[in-house]
């Protein structure tokens, strides 16, 4: 009974989901997955609210937990045990583990993607890593990690190269550290063959499963289970700008329109700019400026500025902004707000260290005599026509050069331009210092902010 809430059939198949419930027909258990998050909530609510339309109701017959604490055994009881008012019961199991593959790679890619943007769901990501591998958070916090070669490594994470686990890895141990993170407890065969039992013909009539997943591996058979006595629906993430913030405007209409409201261009524009149209972030956000808006039909750009403020992206450029001009006051400012907004120091270390090495791989690029026809007084629009062309047909063997040149166009025309303030040994050393606070920040309890001002003020002295 797999119904795809794809790009191409989103409505038709949530749409045959909510017809067959407004007749009165509904099916033992619902599976939700994909990378769509705010598709996939959307679609949760309406199904939630369809199987029990009474908001007093829900209140004592809707019964809501997390993957992170799901327990298999726990579950089946809920779900043979009739509800405690007259009609439907309904259990939601949000990010499950049930579906879980014990490959590896897509985990640690998840973890790796999530740090910085989603801690939450990095956190939980990294506990059922260690579950799944058998460490323990215990042997890998205070620079325990360190102790695993690259031989252990692939003993234990044989689909996984390593590469980069010396970043990734301290970051999530540290997240999961500090906000005292709980192993998931691996589900048993005998556990889930219980649960398709249930599913199968052991809940009372008027109960029902909803489950929602990220990934799931199609293989399980607890999954083709689902599929025989359910409905499965699969959210993919949307592609490119232009349709997210399509599928945002559709989405976004019905919660404007119900409070009388509107978003000027302008407004849109802005709002785009704050949250790149992410569905979540977006909807929250408007559903702030709808508050903030109070009697006024339209809302403004001004209105998105007052009511988001700056994002931890804005003030990220506004930090290697003032680090590329060697602006002292402008980088401790824009440091201090990064630390006041929640931002990890590894993750603002990180992005000091990526801008260093670029200015260091285009002054590599300037002295190799390649760019003749560079200025650094040449706005971007020449630097596109007469520079950036022959940049990509090839700039020498130097791995410097291809990190640099791979990226956006405009990056390597700000570094282009940048590079002249620094001396080539500049460069080299604030690389060399930037490893030296990677390592105090890692083994040592030195407060991060301090050593991060220190940098700048090293970085930044010829114009203090």
């Amino acid at each position: 009974m797999a119904l795809h809430d794809d790009d191409t059939s989103r409505g038709a198949s949530l749409e045959a989901v909510l017809a067959e419930l407004k007749r009165g027909k509904a099916v033992p258990c619902y599976l939700l997955y994909g990378e769509e998050e705010f598709r996939l909530r959307d679609t949760l609510d309406k199904i939630t609210a369809a199987l029990i339309p009474d908001a007093r109701d829900r209140e004592l017959n809707l019964f809501v937990t997390d993957g992170e604490h799901e327990d298999v055994s726990s579950l089946c009881e809920s779900l043979i045990t009739p509800p405690l008012l007259p009609g439907r019961k309904v259990v939601v199991v949000r990010e499950t583990c049930l579906f879980q593959s014990k490959t590896l790679t897509p985990l640690i890619a998840r973890i790796r993607e999530r740090l910085e943007p989603d801690p939450a769901r990095a956190a939980a990501d990294f506990m059922q890593f260690l579950t799944l591998t058998g460490m323990q958070l215990d042997d890998l916090r205070d620079g325990g990690w360190r102790k695993i070669d690259d031989d252990a490594w692939r003993r234990i994470v044989p689909d996984d190269g390593g590469e980069g686990r010396e970043t990734w890895l301290p970051r999530a141990v540290e997240l999961c550290v500090s906000r005292g993170a709980v192993l998931v407890q691996e589900k048993t065969e005998e556990e889930t063959d219980r649960l398709e039992r249930v599913l199968a013909g052991g809940m009372p009539e008027g109960n029902h499963l909803i489950l929602t997943a990220e990934k799931v591996d199609r293989r399980k058979r607890l999954f083709k289970a689902v599929s025989s006595v359910g409905h499965i629906l699969t959210f993919a993430k949307i592609k490119g700008e232009a349709r997210q913030q399509q599928v945002l405007m559709e989405m976004a209409a019905g919660l404007l329109e119900g409070r009388g409201k509107r978003l000027s261009s302008g407004a849109w524009a802005a709002l785009g700019q704050k949250t790149g149209f992410s569905l979540r972030e977006s909807r929250g956000a408007i559903e702030k400026l709808i508050t903030y808006a109070g009697e006024k039909a339209v809302i403004e750009a001004a209105d998105v500025e007052a009511v988001i403020g700056r994002t931890k992206e804005e003030t990220v450029f506004d930090l290697t902004g003032a680090l590329t001009a060697r602006n002292l006051t402008a980088a401790l400012r824009a440091l201090k707000d990064l630390l006041d907004q929640g931002s990890p120091p590894l993750m603002i270390m990180a992005m000091i260290t990526r801008e260093i090495r670029f200015l260091l791989h285009a002054k590599l690029l300037l002295a190799s005599g390649r760019l003749k026809a560079f200025s650094a007084n040449m706005d971007y629009g020449r630097f596109q026509k007469a520079v950036y062309p022959s940049l990509k047909q090839g700039t020498g063997e130097g791995e410097e050069q291809v990190d640099l040149v791979s990226q956006h166009p405009y990056v390597v025309y700000q570094a282009l331009k940048n590079a002249g303030r620094f001396t080539r040994s500049e460069l080299a050393g604030s690389l060399e210092m930037l490893v030296r606070i990677d390592l105090a920040l890692k083994s040592t309890g030195q407060e991060p902010r301090l050593l991060l001002e220190r940098f700048l003020l090293a970085v930044c002295k010829v114009n203090t």
